[in-house]
Order: structure tokens, then C-alpha cells, then sequence
């Protein structure tokens, strides 16, 4: 069995490279720390694969929540703080996973990288 965890960003943000890594990153923590442990143990062994996705906008971005957690997926919304380049209380992306990697294509498997 293979585990990944994806992180979809909104495209429409235009994020600059630095601000998109951290903000990955916050996606990736949150969404570890939700996740059942055993699960966690399992992708970490198979090396912690992750996958950055773009969707369009916020709108779409709550769509594939919303599409994620009825799979019973764990998620992780981030919300900036707005100490640089964006406004406070801008949602920037979304952490599903880590779980099977059937389970989370299910849900993302259509999206495109970033």
C-alpha cells in the first residue's frame, strides 16, 4: 500500500515562491498533526510523498475540502496571518492527507501541479 498527502494552492493568490513554501508547509504540519498516527508512521516510512496542487480560486479550494472530508479525509485549511504579502485572514491552501494514495486521488486526482 502506498500513503501521500496533497496540498492544493489557490492559483488566483499568484503567490511568490517563498510565501507558497511556507504557507505548504503550514498546510503539511497541520494536516500531519490531525492525522491518525499509524497512518502517519506507514507514509513515513515510504519516504513522506507529498504533492502540490493548484486550484482556481477559494471557492474551488472549499469544493475539494468539502469533497475530501466526505472520503473521510484529514484536512487542514490555512488561514495568513497577513504580516506580508497578503491580507489578514486570506485562506492561501489546503492539506489533505497523508492516507492511501487511492483514497486522496479519488478526491485530487484530476488537479494539476503546481
Amino acid at each position: 500500500m502506498q500513503y501521500k498527502q496533497v496540498i492544493l494552492v489557490r492559483d488566483d493568490l499568484k503567490l511568490p515562491k517563498g510565501k507558497l513554501a511556507a504557507q505548504c508547509s503550514h498546510a503539511s504540519v497541520d494536516a500531519v498533526i490531525k492525522s491518525d498516527k499509524k497512518i502517519v508512521d506507514l507514509w513515513k516510512k515510504e519516504g513522506g510523498k507529498k504533492v502540490v496542487l493548484k486550484v482556481k480560486d477559494e471557492k474551488e479550494l472549499f469544493k475539494y475540502k468539502q469533497m475530501a472530508e466526505d472520503n473521510g479525509l484529514k484536512t487542514a485549511l490555512i488561514t495568513d496571518a497577513g504580516h506580508t504579502v497578503l491580507e489578514p485572514g486570506t485562506i492561501t491552501c489546503l492539506g489533505i492527507g497523508p492516507d492511501l494514495d487511492e483514497k486522496v486521488d479519488k478526491v485530487s486526482g484530476k488537479l494539476k501541479m503546481v
